[in-house]
C-alpha cells in the first residue's frame, strides 16, 4: 500500500507491565500461491490516493517472520474515521485452568480515550464477511470517533492470503477474521496479538434432502465441497468429524469448488455435502429452493458458546500504543453489543458493502449469528485452549504445540 500522506500514528507514554512472553518454535509460513491483484482507491477529503500493487506471490521465510515487527490479523472488514475519506460513496470457570500462572501482557487501566491528535488505524478489509458486521457499524455509528480513532479501511481485492500479505509487510495494523483461520499461522510464528471475539456461529453444512443424511456421520466415504482446503469451513468441520469418531483425512474426501458452483456440484453428484459460511452459505440455501437439509453448523454443541471471528493487531502497536489497541477494541465491542441488539440497523449499515445481497436477508443471518458473545482477556484465552486442542485432534494443529502457551502467547489482557 503506497499512501501520499504519512501512516505513522503519535505514540503515547501509557504504561504497559509486560512479563516474560513465552517463545515458540517457528516454522516456515506458507501461503498459497495465487495471482496477485491490483486496486487503486481514489479518495475524495485531501485527494488521497492509495494504491495496493500484489505482483508476487508470497511465502515468507522464518527468518523474514522473525524480523518483523509483527502483523496484522489475517483479516476480514473494517475501520473507522478515515474509511470515510477511502470510502466516501458509502455515505454512511474451569476446575483446572491451564492458564491461570501464566506470564502475560497487560495495558495499564484506563477508561480514557487515547490523548492529543486522533489515532490513526489502517485496518485490513475485503468486505465480504458479514459477521463481522461490527467493524462498519463502529464506523458509521460513531464508536470509532468516540474512542479518538481515525480507522482507515485498506481494501484488498483478493484472498486471506493477500491480506496476510499486507499485513506481513507491515502496510496494515488490525484485521478480523476466523479464529479458525487465524490458529495455524499464529501457531507457525506469526506475531499477532488477539485481543477479543466477535461473535458466535456463521458455518453451515448443506446436503440435499434427498440423500437422507441426517448428521456428519452420515458423510463417512463421501465427498465435501469447500471454497478453500485450508479454509475455516473445512477445519471446524474436520473438527466435528473428529469429535464423532470419522478421520477427516481418510473417511472423506474434500474438493474445492468456487462458491457460486457448490450447488450445482452437489446436484451433478461431484460433492455429496456444501461446507461454507454466511453470506454465501445462506444464500446458497436460498438458491436451492428447498432441496438443501443443514445437518450440523458452528451454531451447536460446544461452539454454540465458543467466538467464530476475533480481532487482532499487529504486535508492534500493542507494544507501543496499548492506548490505542485498548481504544479499537472497546469500539468493536460496543458495535459487536449494536448488532445483537440492532440487527437490522446493522443490515443496512453493511448492505453498503454488500450491495447484491437484500437488507432483510442480511438481518436474517446476523440474527443467527451470536453477536452478544465477544469474549476477551482470560475468557478468549480459554476459548484459544479448546479451538487449538481440537486442531491437534483433528490434525490441522502440530501434535507437540501446546494449546496453553499458544494461548498465552498470542491473547492480551486489556481491560474491558
Amino acid at each position: 500500500m503506497r499512501s501520499t500522506q504519512s501512516d505513522a500514528g503519535p505514540s503515547i507514554s501509557d504504561r504497559m507491565s509486560c512479563l516474560d512472553e513465552r517463545s515458540v518454535e517457528h516454522d516456515r509460513c506458507s501461503v498459497p500461491r495465487r495471482q496477485a491483484g491490483h486496486m487503486r482507491l481514489q479518495c475524495k477529503a485531501g485527494m488521497r490516493i492509495m494504491t495496493i500493487d500484489q505482483h508476487q506471490p508470497f511465502s515468507p521465510s522464518r527468518r523474514a517472520l522473525l524480523g518483523l515487527a509483527g502483523l496484522a490479523g489475517i483479516a476480514a472488514p473494517f475501520g473507522g474515521m478515515g474509511a470515510a475519506r477511502a470510502f466516501p460513496a458509502l455515505g454512511l470457570g474451569p476446575a483446572a485452568d491451564p492458564l491461570s500462572a501464566a506470564p502475560i501482557c497487560r495495558v495499564a487501566n484506563s477508561d480514557e480515550a487515547p490523548k492529543g491528535p486522533a489515532r490513526h488505524i489502517r485496518f485490513a478489509y475485503n468486505g465480504t464477511g458479514i459477521c463481522t458486521a461490527a467493524v462498519p457499524v463502529a464506523l458509521h455509528r460513531g464508536h470509532f470517533a468516540r474512542h479518538n480513532l481515525d480507522v482507515e479501511f485498506l481494501q484488498l481485492a483478493g484472498s486471506t492470503d493477500q491480506m496476510l500479505q499486507s499485513l506481513a509487510t507491515d502496510k496494515a495494523d488490525a484485521g478480523s477474521s476466523m479464529l479458525l483461520n487465524w490458529l495455524k499461522p499464529l501457531e507457525q510464528g506469526i506475531d499477532v496479538k488477539l485481543t477479543t471475539g466477535l461473535h458466535g456461529g456463521c458455518t453451515r453444512l448443506f446436503v440435499r434432502k434427498e440423500s437422507g443424511f441426517k448428521d456428519i456421520t452420515d458423510l463417512k466415504g463421501k465427498t465435501i465441497g469447500v471454497s478453500s482446503i485450508s479454509g475455516p469451513p473445512r477445519n471446524f468441520f474436520a473438527i466435528l468429524l473428529s469429535d464423532n469418531g470419522l478421520d477427516p483425512q481418510s473417511d472423506v474426501q474434500w474438493r474445492e469448488f468456487p462458491a457460486d458452483l457448490q450447488l450445482t456440484a452437489l446436484q451433478r453428484g461431484e460433492i455429496q455435502a456444501i461446507a461454507d459460511s454466511d453470506p454465501n452459505a445462506w444464500l446458497t440455501e436460498r438458491r436451492a429452493n428447498g432441496d438443501l437439509v443443514e445437518i450440523a453448523s458452528n451454531l451447536s454443541g460446544d461452539y454454540a458458546n465458543l467466538s467464530c471471528c476475533t480481532l487482532g493487531v499487529r504486535s508492534s502497536l500493542w507494544a507501543s500504543d496499548p492506548a490505542a489497541v485498548k481504544a479499537l477494541t472497546l469500539a468493536v465491542r460496543e458495535a459487536a453489543h449494536h448488532v445483537a441488539e440492532h440487527p437490522d440497523d446493522a443490515a443496512e449499515i453493511f448492505s453498503k458493502y454488500t450491495p447484491k445481497v437484500a437488507v432483510a436477508d442480511l438481518a436474517t443471518m446476523l440474527r443467527s449469528h451470536t453477536h452478544g458473545h465477544h469474549p476477551a482477556g482470560a475468557d478468549l484465552r480459554r476459548e484459544v485452549v479448546k479451538i487449538t486442542s481440537d486442531l491437534k485432534r483433528a490434525t490441522i494443529i502440530k501434535p507437540n504445540t501446546d494449546p496453553a502457551k499458544l494461548a498465552n502467547r498470542v491473547v492480551v489482557d486489556i481491560d474491558v
